[in-house]
């Protein structure tokens, strides 16, 4: 039981620490001549960790990330940097392959965007700033049938290049055979890069929840809108969730996993969605919500209920500050413990029965009755339950006299 208490423990304060991270440290300054950024790295997320590609297809995944950002969850999914102009950045890319015989891989990085609260890779090898910048090292063969082959991403920034974040796409590509009418069919897959430019540290990333809007999908699931602004200095990634609390009749529900694919770019806003049980009451509800880009993590609530059908209005969201998160989840780790300290200590007295502890408690309790004792307050007039003093040492004597 004390193991118990104590992975009970190690849990929670593992994922507090998780929860409420702080943003990773900034780079050192680089030098104003051309520099390589020579991060120390660590292995990527384990396959198992990522979505693994489908049946007779192919995957692409990040082998190493830097060792100060191997904590940020997406920077294990997305190449994502900040360097300063003139300097240079490699990552390892691992290509799988899961069809039954070789594939002919082309790597390759193209233009990508942020819009529409979307990260939208460009149209076949489109160009820009980034992906000018990059080079994706070819193949040396033929991927073999269930196996993988390594590559190398590269990316030299010039020294004039544009300071703010800029985007793009590594691609793996395989294509068909033309067919009787000379169409293609190509088929890729990509790894996102988000590379921020610029002198000092990252920028920091920020954003804000403006409202929350409830509303009915067309077959009447509800679903709510929170309205998200990018306020930082970064791209963002968002996920997380809602919890409904104080319903009709005090009920609660959730949490609900928001549609993850929201991106959002500096100074961009749009909607990240939750699709809740369509057996929800209408309300109202106390809404809180939790949203996370990376480490960063940002909460809100507001009052909502849900319309019988189409959109509600938009009810302004009110900020939770990150010591009141902690606290929260500080408060809950402290209830946890104590309830499994005390689970603990009654195990060992024997306030359980019916084990050997609990029937002797029992058959000494019915003792002390029999015994004329009064068991009451002392302040009522009684002398407590006999422990300490010449009459409870008796009382316990003749017990264990009798009974063993």
């Amino acid at each position: 039981m004390t193991s118990i208490v104590a992975v009970i423990g190690l849990v929670l304060a593992s994922f507090v620490l998780a929860s409420f991270g702080v943003v990773p440290a900034a780079f050192a300054d680089a030098a104003p001549a051309p520099s390589v950024v020579a991060h120390s790295v660590v292995p990527a997320a384990a396959p198992s960790v990522i979505p693994a590609p489908a049946p007779d297809s192919i995957g692409i995944r990040l082998a190493e990330v830097p060792a100060n950002t191997a904590d940020d969850p997406r920077a294990r999914l997305y190449i994502i940097d900040h360097v300063a102009p003139g300097s240079t950045l490699t990552r390892k890319i691992e290509i799988s392959n899961t069809s039954s015989s070789a594939a002919s891989v082309a790597v390759y990085a193209a233009a990508a965007t942020i819009s529409g609260g979307a990260f939208v890779g460009a149209a076949g090898e489109t160009a820009n700033d980034l992906s000018s910048w990059t080079s994706v090292r070819s193949l040396a063969a033929a991927v073999p049938a269930s196996g993988t082959a390594m590559s190398a991403l590269t990316i030299r920034v010039p020294a004039d290049a544009a300071p703010g974040e800029h985007f793009a796409v590594a691609w793996a590509e395989v294509r068909a055979a033309p067919d009787a009418s000379g169409v293609v069919v190509v088929n890729r897959v990509g790894i996102r890069i988000y590379l921020s430019v610029g002198p000092g540290g990252p920028p920091a990333a920020n954003f804000t929840i403006g409202s929350l809007t409830a509303g009915r999908m067309p077959d009447g699931r509800p679903v709510v809108a929170a309205s998200v602004h990018n306020s930082g200095g970064r791209a963002l990634d968002l996920s997380g969730g809602l919890t409904l609390k104080n319903g009709p009749g005090g009920l609660s529900a959730g949490p609900f996993a928001a549609v993850t694919g929201t991106t959002l770019a500096v100074g961009q806003t749009a909607d990240v969605m939750i699709l809740l049980n369509d057996r929800i009451p209408a309300g109202p509800w106390n809404a809180e919500l939790m949203l996370r880009s990376g480490l960063l993590s940002v909460g809100a609530h507001a009052t909502i209920t849900f319309p019988e059908r189409g959109v509600g209005v938009a009810t302004p969201a009110e900020s939770v500050p990150p010591w009141v998160m902690i606290a929260a989840i500080a408060g809950t780790v402290a209830a946890l413990l104590l309830a499994a300290a005390l689970i603990v200590r009654a195990w060992r007295v024997g306030w359980f029965g019916p084990g050997a502890r609990g029937a002797r408690f029992g058959r000494f309790a019915r003792f002390v009755r029999g015994s004329g004792w009064h068991g009451g307050r002392p302040e009522h007039g009684g002398r407590g339950f006999p422990g300490h003093g010449a009459r409870g040492r008796g009382v316990r004597a003749r017990y264990r006299r009798a009974h063993g």
